[in-house]
């Protein structure tokens, strides 16, 4: 009697994500190349947010998305404009905002819009805070990279196209305390990163702050302590794969389609095992992002992924670390509240 396990395969809709996934980063990064667009991280990253966390694509989907990031550039610029120059009041505005989102979140009203709409507003507000960031040019970026992945979504959802209907999970009714609860638990850990990330001047530190950001999607401890765990596997995931497209194409980088096809195989592999793990944002998921943002914000042909890959997958280790021992003690403050407590 035979007792080998069963090897995981790939559905053909899966199949069909993961061509997507890494087509849409790909045109994305190549199109801003091409016409030499700064914050070459949004048109690389915004679709595999698009692809990658939806199982769909749909008008819905679509308009959410947009939505999001107009959402997202009237913050910045409220921000920007009224509270730059107050450094507690711009702390308790950024609070209130992530608040918004993250309550929409936790009752499950459009989940694309206010969830891409985090992601966004924490890069936003990274690059908007320092004083040599042009706010016009990284609104026409974002603006840009969002038409960019909507239109190259639908082309690809033509050219690939679903049959079958995958199944949506249940969201399972939340009281009004894990509502309260769930808000505050990533509004507060995320205005923290944010705080900390400010005060220490870590301009360079993207992944981490990202990665202080999505592990946070689930709004609670344990949720949020296994996405982090998955998320620095990722995250090693992605600097491994991008050290060895860089290898591969040794001083051949400069080659726009050199590098486009070395993405693409690294996509294509962090894409499959997202497929294979079938959640939302476990390593494979991690990986994808990862190596979006280092081929999107630092890969120059005068430069590489070396000291870039090494100082990321540190910065989100220690970034994590630190953002998962604040988790548990909110946690625990949190759950002594009788109106915030996460419980039935």
């Amino acid at each position: 009697m035979s007792t080998k396990a069963a090897v995981p395969s790939l559905s053909g809709y899966e199949y069909r994500r993961v061509i997507r996934i890494a087509l849409g980063s790909c045109l994305g990064f190549t199109i801003s190349k091409l016409m030499g667009w700064p914050y070459g991280v949004f048109f690389a990253v915004y679709p595999i947010l698009l692809l990658g966390m939806a199982p769909v694509f749909n008008l819905k989907i679509a308009l959410e998305f947009c939505l999001s990031v107009l959402i997202n550039v009237v913050e910045i610029w409220l921000l920007k404009t009224f509270f730059t120059p107050f450094p507690l009041l711009m702390t308790l505005a950024v609070f209130a905002v992530f608040c918004l989102h993250f309550r929409n979140m936790a009752k499950g009203n459009n989940i694309m819009m206010w969830t891409s709409g985090v992601v966004t507003l924490a890069v936003m507000l990274h690059f908007g805070s320092y004083p040599t960031t042009s706010l016009t040019d990284m609104t026409v970026s974002t603006l840009l990279a969002t038409v960019i992945s909507v239109a190259g979504g639908a082309v690809l959802f033509w050219l690939l196209p679903d049959n079958e209907a995958p199944a949506m999970p249940a969201r399972p009714p939340l009281s009004v305390a894990q509502i309260n609860h769930r808000m505050l638990m990533g509004a507060t850990l995320a205005t923290l990163s944010f705080v900390v990330f400010q005060v220490f001047n870590l301009r360079d530190s993207l992944s981490a702050q990202v990665a202080t950001i999505l592990v946070l999607f689930p709004m609670t401890y344990s949720a949020s302590l296994m996405n982090a765990w998955n998320r620095v596997r990722g995250v090693a995931m992605g600097c491994t794969l991008a050290l060895i497209s860089q290898l591969l194409m040794y001083n051949l980088i400069s080659h726009l389609v050199l590098v486009v096809m070395a993405m693409f195989m690294t996509l294509l592999l962090a894409a499959r095992i997202h497929m294979l793990e079938r959640i939302g944002s476990g390593v494979g998921f991690g990986a994808l992002t990862t190596i979006g943002i280092l081929y999107g914000q630092y890969l120059q042909p005068n430069a590489d992924f070396l000291y870039s890959s090494f100082y990321r997958l540190a910065s989100v280790v220690v970034a994590l670390i630190i953002l998962m021992m604040t988790a548990y003690f909110l946690d625990s403050a949190l759950n002594k509240i009788s109106w915030a407590k996460d419980v039935a």
